[in-house]
């Protein structure tokens, strides 16, 4: 007897999940390489807050 169509189907369906997966990992890989060849910050300051000033900041227009 042949698999049945929903047989297949969930075989696709299951490649294209585990597909997903290697890609999520290989991202991840990449990432974390790219993380390990960045400069670290010398003075400890986060970057996303440099140059900020305490009280209330200037109007952006």
């Amino acid at each position: 007897m042949r698999p049945g169509k929903q047989t297949q189907a969930k075989r696709n369906r299951e490649r294209s999940l585990q597909m997903k997966r290697q890609d999520k990992l290989a991202r991840r890989e990449q990432r974390k390489g790219e993380n390990a060849d960045r400069p670290p910050t010398t003075d400890g300051e986060d970057p996303d807050l440099e140059g900020l000033r305490l009280g209330p900041q200037p109007p952006l227009f």
